[in-house]
């Protein structure tokens, strides 16, 4: 079938070396892998909300061509990939990545997606089951309930109004109850809605232009065409019924928020006016003078973020959204007027030429030494862009605003207006006195109607504060050009060592970008001393990243992002970026933390800040406590979140200003310095943090004693025991439990590491398939690697609404005992196939410099200093026989091994509470250790060695 091939030159990067083509299939599919289908969740049928989502799940089950159910995702994840899928408003789309010597059949399967697929009975009501754990998972996160708020307070008439998760209710109660079959309205649905003109393809491969074209033609020619038109919603979800509205609402989580909202002409319209980046730059802007910037020195507001949030081809809606201290919610009003208070400086200001030109400079830049990015998320990208931009503005989409047209900018200027805003208050101290309740999610909430001149009002009693438009941005970059690195070095190398520091040198010799990736960890002997000392260096680090914000927020628009984080042995500073000007911002950063005080003002709202983050803890996902609990357990010198929440009410002002310059007073500085940087410019940086911090009459720091050295070491469990520690949820209202299954293996050893890694890549679909397809445990369900430090395990992750933990680890222990038969029973072709596929992921090579760099700082940090880590995998694996692979499952993972090492964590959800009381007084099983006391039990355990040797001691 031949297909129509239509030269369009397709802007792309300067740097950018990859080719392009767009064709157009006889049946209306575009080609330029993900799949784009223009089909929603604004396309549910009125009472069988979900409907799209669940058919999206339901794809990947089988097909005509390859009828055995989940052989798709088994194949790709075979063969060195992965999988998904997402259902938005006006598309769902599907996509995959996969070792490229498989995509072909890879690409096959997917297109039965769209050609045949089966929707069995069996499975269609498994899969409702699915898709109801994905709803349990939403219930209690606040950025799904507060997305629903604003939806129900919209049109109810307006598919923006719907609920398009689904859940058990609406797929199988509410349609038996009306007499209708889901799987039937499924396969009708996907009938009436699913053709290929609606569909946009990106196939993204190493093959020739002519050959993808070729395999596309072959592959996808057999998608049936019904002509559809595009689905289009016209008309507004807001009337001004749903205007002018002040709403409480009670979050799930500690904290106060407001959200201001207000409809707007969607600006993908003109998109290359770029109102709404203009608009977003100037609103959300964090420099001295803006609206942030106040709030934040008035102690209101901890971050501020505007721009356009949810938009289709007929709306969207403009947000500005503030995370509120304690005294920014007493002082609600005045934020609101000081809001008002600055469209209004917009207003009178005019829209600024010299503005937009600086934002489209930093927005070419960005465009053309853009980072590239795995495949799998490029194409998505692309295939969203397919149906909305001309196909010559495929790849750049709306990122290159270009044509400066005030009126534009001011007509969407003029919809932020007191008579078309919504705003959403969340605070937990609304909590008994709203009248309302969200169906979906069951917000709490109450609405009352907020005037014109009521704003006039705050706006006249807000604080006189000076508000004004940034300066220009001494950060852009003018410098691009790309330095010849001296030597063509494959590895970082020690460039220099003292007492004081070492540093590691990468000059790029891979993206040819002008950027750089610096990293600086300092370790500081003083902050692992107690969970007081842990605290305080996560204030020190929190208060030096707010002192530096309005500074550097300017290079972060100008794409030079910075960080200071602390770590279990002090903190460690990150800059990524453009090269050019990150020697002044680095220098900034550093004259900061050597010149540290403690503000009293702004040691407060951090303080309350970090408050709400240790309380806030309690509504993680169960899955992330259970896994807390087992890094605790297996972390020697980590602290616990419940004493670190106990001590700091009771830490001051006082307490940082001594322990900062004590914290400071010992220090060893691991560096690493990355990208468009010549080597004497990476000595001369190390050289002036060292002169600043150990040199002078009175030096800021010493160097480390050799026994201050400090290394992370993990527990080792002992070999034929199964150990389980257990805990109730800490959410008393979430009905989810959950298993982390942990089998723990070795320390990191070249042969180990592949035959690990190998057993987890034939594994990891056949447990997924089972424990959540199959068995329906959960929708959270996943086998992964975990490396602690150097030490390798494997662990199952189970969360469920259906089963307690105690049930899903019997169920984790009867897929290991049916898997073993697998592995005896594939044959050699098999077991060739997934070796060859494991060589493939390793020889991937980086995308760009960032994903280099955290590569070979992982080495770094952990001490191992295998950068030829891949290469050397690679060889191991060429090596390996199936039959070294089978007596490594054998020793260390089969159940009932004698050298096997379990760690089962378990944690209770309030549906299984019973069986919590009952296992407690249980009697233990013979070789069961339980784990009532994670200290006594951490302290009475013995340690692996640390990679990381002291000074001195370090193998080079």
């Amino acid at each position: 079938m031949a297909a129509g091939r239509e030269d369009v030159e397709i802007i792309k990067p300067r740097t950018d070396k990859r080719e392009y083509r767009r064709i157009v299939l006889s049946n209306s599919l575009q080609c330029a892998s993900s799949m784009k289908v223009g089909v929603g969740s604004f396309c549910d049928p009125v009472g069988l909300e979900g409907l799209a989502h669940f058919l999206e799940h339901m794809l990947f089950y089988a097909s005509e061509k390859y009828p055995l159910e989940d052989s798709y995702s088994k194949y790709i994840t075979e063969h060195g990939g992965k999988t998904n899928a997402f259902t938005a408003p006006e598309q769902t789309n599907y996509y995959f990545d996969v070792n490229s010597d498989c995509f072909e059949e890879a690409l096959d399967r997917f297109a039965q997606f769209f050609i045949k697929p089966l929707m069995s009975v069996d499975a269609t009501m498994r899969e409702i089951k699915a898709v109801d754990s994905e709803n349990q998972k939403n219930l209690l996160s606040d950025a799904w309930r507060m997305n629903q708020l604003q939806k129900h307070l919209s049109l109810e008439s307006h598919p923006y109004h719907k609920f398009s998760t689904g859940n058990w209710d609406t797929l199988d109660v509410r349609p038996k109850a009306k007499g209708l079959d889901t799987r039937q309205e499924l396969l009708k649905f996907y009938e009436d809605k699913y053709s290929a003109n609606l569909m946009h393809l990106v196939v993204y491969s190493k093959e020739s232009l002519d050959k993808i074209q070729s395999l596309v033609e072959d592959k996808f020619q057999e998608i049936r065409n019904s002509a559809r038109s595009f689905f289009q919603f016209p008309g507004q979800p807001c009337t001004s019924e749903h205007l002018q509205i002040l709403v409480r609402t009670v979050p799930i989580k500690q904290g106060h928020k407001l959200r201001i909202v207000w409809p707007i002409p969607p600006s993908i319209l003109r998109y290359k006016e770029g109102p709404c980046k203009y608009l977003s730059h100037l609103i959300g802007h964090e420099g001295e003078g803006s609206l942030f910037y106040v709030l934040k020195t008035l102690g209101w507001a901890t971050r501020l973020f505007a721009g356009e949030g949810e938009w289709t081809l007929e709306f969207s809606f403009f947000k500005v959204v503030i995370d509120l201290t304690d005294a920014g919610h007493d002082h609600m009003q005045d934020i609101v007027g000081l809001l008002f208070k600055y469209i209004q400086l917009l207003q009178q200001s005019g829209i600024c030429k010299w503005i937009f030109d600086e934002l489209s400079t930093v927005c070419e830049t960005g465009f053309h030494y853009r980072d590239k990015i795995p495949p799998i998320d490029y194409v998505v990208n692309l295939s969203s862009n397919m149906q909305i931009y001309p196909p010559k503005d495929w790849l750049v989409g709306s990122s290159l605003p270009s044509n400066f047209n005030p009126d534009t900018i001011q007509m969407i200027l003029n919809k932020l207006s007191p008579e078309n805003v919504r705003i959403f208050w969340e605070s937990k101290k609304f909590e008994g006195l709203t009248d309302k309740v969200e169906p979906w999610y069951g917000t709490a909430y109450s609405v009352e109607k907020v005037s014109p001149s009521t704003i006039q009002g705050w706006m006249s009693s807000a604080p006189n504060e000076k508000l004004h438009l940034p300066a220009p941005n001494v950060f852009i970059p003018t410098d691009l050009s790309i330095k010849n690195a001296q030597e063509k070095v494959k590895f970082p190398v020690l460039l220099r060592k003292s007492s004081y520091s070492k540093l590691w040198y990468k000059p790029d010799t891979m993206f040819s970008t002008p950027k750089a990736y610096v990293k600086i960890d300092f370790n500081c002997p003083h902050v692992s001393n107690s969970p007081e000392a842990e605290v305080l260096a996560g204030l020190f680090a929190r208060l030096l990243m707010d002192y530096l914000n309005e500074y550097a927020y300017y290079a972060r628009v100008a794409g030079l992002r910075y960080g200071i984080s602390h770590t279990d042995s002090g903190f460690k500073v990150t800059l990524v970026g453009y090269n050019h000007k990150l020697r002044i911002l680095l220098e900034t950063v550093v004259h900061k933390i050597a010149n540290f005080e403690v503000k009293p003002d702004r040691f407060s709202v951090i303080k309350e800040m970090v408050m709400k983050d240790y309380q806030n803890f309690k509504f993680q996902q169960p899955y992330q406590q259970a896994m807390y609990y087992c890094s605790l357990i297996l972390e020697d010198h980590t602290w616990p979140w419940m004493e670190q929440l106990d001590v700091l009410p009771c830490l001051n002002v006082e307490d940082l200003a001594k322990f900062a310059p004590m914290m400071l007073s010992r220090a060893f500085l691991e560096c690493y310095i990355a990208g468009n940087i010549e080597y004497e410019e990476a000595e001369s940086m190390i050289q002036h943090v060292e002169d600043v911090f150990f040199k002078g009459a009175n030096p800021i720091c010493q160097p480390l004693l050799p026994s201050q050295h400090l290394t992370n070491r993990v527990v080792k469990l002992e070999r034929g025991i199964n150990y389980f520690y257990s805990n109730e949820g800490l959410n008393p209202s979430d009905e989810n439990s959950a298993l982390v299954h942990y089998m723990q293996v070795h320390r990191d050893d070249f042969i180990l590491n592949v035959k690990l890694q190998l057993f987890a890549l034939i594994a990891k679909q056949p447990a997924f398939h089972q424990l959540r397809s199959v068995e329906q445990l959960g929708y959270i369900t996943d086998l992964r690697q975990r490396n602690d430090s150097g030490i390798r395990g494997l662990q199952f992750i189970v969360q469920s609404t259906i089963k307690g933990p105690g049930h899903i680890d019997l169920r984790v222990e009867a897929f290991l005992k049916m898997f073993e038969s697998k592995l005896y029973e594939m044959t050699n072709d098999e077991f060739k196939s997934n070796v060859n596929a494991l060589i493939d992921v390793k020889l991937e090579k980086h995308k760009n410099l960032s994903e280099e760099s955290i590569f070979y700082w992982r080495e770094i940090i952990g001490g191992t200093l295998k950068f030829d880590r891949r290469e050397a995998e690679v060889a191991a694996l060429r090596q390996l026989t199936q039959q070294e692979l089978i007596e490594f499952f054998n020793e260390n993972l089969k159940v009932g091994a004698t050298r096997k090492k379990t760690l089962s964590v378990r944690v209770y959800g309030n549906q299984h509470l019973a069986e919590y009381n009952s296992e407690k007084s249980e009697p233990v099983q013979p070789n069961t250790i339980q784990i009532d006391d994670i200290f006594r039990f951490r302290r009475s355990q013995p340690l692996y060695g640390s990679f990381k040797g002291g000074f001195g001691h370090m193998k080079l």
